[in-house]
């Protein structure tokens, strides 16, 4: 393994560790996806059916308008993936209880199969990044992660935390 590099402290602000921080931000999230990435383009899918199929695998029977809001898309671009998961048995509407008008969105079993492999990569590649970064270095990442995301994503992301 090679060292792991950081900016000198007090220098945290200048425009190379800046965009050191964005070739991180960038290389990571390319390499941790990786694999999914594979499974997925064996199925004809990409990264916008797999933030779908994950978020509804951490809450079933989620409102359509939610997941909108979670993923901050469109209708109209949630509708042609989300059709595609539908023909491909992953995804399942239903109507709401108190409003029939609402539709309701869940993993099918094969969808439930296909998140739960998918995230078992992530998983394992989180913790060991998480165990080899020690306990402050991941809360800080945790910190620095809420401000990238801004004000808007950080309450959703807390209501995700605390369901």
């Amino acid at each position: 393994m090679t060292d792991i590099l950081s900016p000198p402290p007090e220098q945290f602000l200048r425009e190379d560790a800046i965009r050191g921080g964005m070739d991180l931000m960038l290389f990571a999230h390319s390499r941790h996806l990786q694999h999914a990435d594979v499974e997925l383009e064996k199925r004809g899918l990409g990264r916008a059916h797999h933030r779908i199929l994950y978020f509804l695998g951490r809450k079933p029977d989620m409102p359509v308008s939610e997941i909108l809001n979670i993923l901050a898309i469109t209708k109209q671009s949630f509708g042609r993936v989300a059709n595609e998961l539908t023909e491909q048995g992953l995804i399942e509407s239903r109507p709401g209880e108190r409003d029939r008008r609402q539709r309701l969105l869940r993993l099918t079993d094969e969808g439930l199969k296909l998140e739960q492999h998918l995230f078992i990569v992530l998983h394992n590649n989180m913790a060991r990044a998480y165990e080899s970064s020690g306990g402050q270095a991941v809360a800080g990442y945790w910190v620095v992660m809420q401000h990238l995301m801004g004000v808007d994503a950080q309450g959703i992301f807390a209501q995700i935390q605390r369901a």
